[in-house]
């Protein structure tokens, strides 16, 4: 049977989650780019506590990606009372999760940070930040979940409209908070810290007013007083549990492998910085054909042609592909103007560009092996995709220290995003070819 799938609804479906997706990314470049003429101390506890702070984000990542699951279903079956249902089970899961997230940055922050980072400088750096930072996690959850709303109904543009404002919110109070423009108090990394968590406020408010004006009088019955399934929330919670647990872990490790570079020394976690920033610039593509790829064949499934999953995978991928290799192709060109962006020092800007060249390859393998991956849980199978990424994950982490370890070459140590992504590839592509997964019921 032909796909139904064409690849104009591919994009869709893709092109706002990209711009969803760049929210995060355009608050990190901002971020990275102002802090970047204050220094590599600067860079280098944006990046960690950054990071640090979004290890916790991943456990609400996971549980929307249960959510988007569960909504694409239901919205493929033509059942679309149960939707707003299902959200509001997720919102009381979210609201819990959010305070007890915060409750744990709040009190263990400076512990957990202390005992993870060996320079003084970057430890301090880092506590500025994260004091300011902690407060948006509540509405980071939130805005996970509706981010799997909207991507689980397939009216993601949404998406592109949030991250338009949270752009806009993130630069104007960079440029103030960070360097005192405007009348503003001169906050240094603080103040990028707190432009994040008023971009992030302002991503929930928006969310919140759209929903209610333009779902309010459909039949999703998002604003009516539901009772609480306990079955419901069992099966949401069963789904979701391992996609939780995997996100935890994946991001965990992603958060070692920038740690071990910062046992490297400043300059290794400076240059480490920058190409963080421009890796997550490119793989961002990525990252919005392999949602789209879960929700598609979450969808697809649902419409009962579960005989279409591969040729649509495929074709995700070719689109994916296209839209990633000319912006491969524009940064491996002009790697040290790319570099220069993010600081003044010509000197670090040179040692950045190895770096970039080895994330222009990793990117490509990103692509495909997270298209994979997603399919995968898009099938229903979390289980089966925490079990995959938990064998992936051990080589990697051991990878990165054997290289940490081997070389004081950051660039070879930034080639485990090459391993990560072919063996996430082949592990996943290989479960796609032979196991039952299309009996599985969500």
């Amino acid at each position: 049977m032909k796909t139904q799938i064409s690849n104009k609804e591919i994009w869709s479906i893709a092109l706002p989650i990209m711009l969803g997706n760049m929210a995060q990314t355009i608050i990190n470049f901002t971020d990275t780019a102002f802090l970047g003429r204050l220094g590599v101390i600067a860079l280098g506890a944006s990046m960690l506590a950054g990071l640090f702070y979004f290890v916790f984000t991943t456990i609400a990542t996971g549980f929307a990606i249960g959510i988007q699951i569960i909504i694409a279903r239901r919205f493929g079956e033509g059942n679309h009372g149960r939707i707003g249902v299902i959200f509001q089970h997720g919102s009381i899961f979210v609201l819990i999760l959010g305070l007890i997230l915060f409750s744990i940055l709040y009190i263990f922050s400076d512990h957990l940070l202390l005992w993870l980072i060996d320079s003084p400088n970057i430890y301090e750096a880092s506590l500025e930040y994260i004091k300011y930072r902690q407060f948006g996690i509540i509405f980071v959850c939130f805005n996970f979940l509706y981010r799997a709303l909207y991507v689980g109904i397939s009216n993601t543009k949404v998406i592109t409209y949030s991250t338009i404002i949270m752009a806009v919110v993130n630069i104007i109070l960079d440029y103030c908070l960070i360097f005192g423009n405007f009348g503003f108090p001169e906050m240094g990394i603080g103040g990028a810290a707190l432009a994040s968590f008023c971009a992030e406020v302002s991503a929930f408010t928006f969310f919140t007013i759209y929903s209610y004006i333009t779902l309010r009088n459909k039949d999703y019955g998002m604003f009516k007083l539901h009772r609480l399934e306990s079955e419901l929330m069992g099966r949401i919670l069963k789904l979701a549990t391992p996609t939780m647990i995997q996100k935890l872990f994946s991001f965990s490790v992603w958060f070692i492998f920038f740690i071990l570079i910062e046992k490297m020394g400043e300059t290794a976690t400076g240059i480490s910085s920058i190409v963080r920033s421009v890796y997550m610039i490119l793989i961002t593509p990525c990252f919005a054909f392999a949602t789209t790829t879960n929700t598609v064949v979450s969808r697809i499934i649902g419409e009962g042609h579960s005989d279409q999953v591969f040729s649509t995978i495929n074709k995700i991928l070719k689109n994916c592909l296209l839209c990633t290799i000319p912006i491969i192709i524009l940064v491996a060109i002009f790697p040290i103007q790319i570099a220069r962006i993010y600081t003044d020092d010509l000197n670090l800007a040179q040692l950045v560009v190895p770096s970039i060249y080895v994330i222009c390859f990793g990117t490509i393998f990103q692509g495909i092996g997270n298209a994979y991956f997603e399919a995968v849980s898009g099938t229903g199978n979390t289980s089966a995709a925490l079990y995959l990424e938990a064998v992936i994950l051990v080589i990697y982490v051991a990878f990165i220290w054997a290289m940490t370890h081997l070389t004081t070459r950051v660039e070879l140590v930034w080639t485990a995003e090459i391993l990560y992504g072919a063996l996430l590839g082949i592990l996943c592509g290989i479960y796609m070819k032979f196991a039952k997964w299309d009996k599985k019921r969500v």
